[in-house]
């Protein structure tokens, strides 16, 4: 169990160093951009080969399938709430036709709206994809310590694709307004949640049968992949262009690599 909780500090380390990073260096648009397209290669991994596949090997394709399925419906509510919270909150005070048109146009002019950043939920959907995506990681962790079947190559691609998630993750926070306390704070808590989730993998986990835990790994694919298409890559392509591509295909094969090894 010690060995455990070491395994999760050390791989959910990477959540609060990224997230530190990011909230206190200023970045430019376009690194950023990368950064995310990276993290976007690097979900697509684990949503394939470490979510999907082996909800599909533990539980049938059907459980698979409807999975992925439930997790992909709830994401996409929860990020429509989220869009409709924020453009609710962005809201001024009651104006007068004649000056509201004003502001508008002014603000069109300064701020063109665009597709993704005009959502402003980048932060907090990319903190939900590696919630996500990291519970059922974690877990699988907790299971190959407990199994006694080791556990270091997940550990080493769960760090790495940990710290950009969280360094971009916390700079769209903070370009959002975000107070630097709620910025530290939520990937904190998604740290320790994560932690947990590996003592929970190498205790009561340890010999749980496949189909139990086939649901909620196709669920969290879900999850992940609806983030990709919903708000991560779109962010990622609006601010950094065609280049964000080769950054995408850059986090796929270091993370596919890291999982072979």
């Amino acid at each position: 169990m010690a060995q455990a909780a070491v395994f999760g500090a050390i791989a959910s380390s990477a959540l609060i160093l990224g997230a530190i990073f990011g909230a206190w260096v200023n970045l430019p648009k376009r690194v950023l951009a990368a950064l995310l397209a990276f993290a976007a290669g690097a979900l697509i991994t684990a949503l394939a080969f470490e979510l999907f596949e082996q909800s599909y090997e533990r539980g049938g394709i059907w459980r698979a399938v409807i999975g992925l399925a439930v997790g992909a419906v709830v994401f996409t509510f929860v990020s429509a709430r989220l869009d409709a919270a924020a453009r609710a909150g962005s809201r001024t005070g009651p104006q007068d036709e004649g000056s509201e048109k004003l502001d508008v146009d002014a603000a069109a002019q300064e701020h063109p709206p665009t597709s993704a950043s005009t959502r402003g939920s980048a932060g907090l959907a990319l903190l939900a994809a590696v919630t996500l995506d990291g519970v059922p990681e974690n877990l699988a962790l907790g299971i190959s310590l407990g199994e006694g079947t080791g556990g270091l190559a997940l550990l080493a691609a769960i760090f790495v694709s940990n710290f950009p998630e969280s360094l971009v993750g916390s700079a769209s926070m903070r370009s959002q307004g975000r107070s630097l306390r709620y910025v530290l704070g939520m990937w904190t808590a998604c740290a320790v949640l994560l932690t947990v989730a590996v003592v929970v993998g190498a205790g009561p986990l340890s010999n749980t049968s496949g189909a139990t835990i086939s649901l909620p790994l196709a669920f969290a694919a879900g999850a992940v992949l609806a983030s990709l298409a919903d708000t991560l890559m779109p962010e990622a392509y609006e601010n950094g262009g065609p280049v964000v591509a080769l950054s995408t295909a850059a986090g796929f094969t270091l993370s596919f690599a890291l999982s072979l090894a």
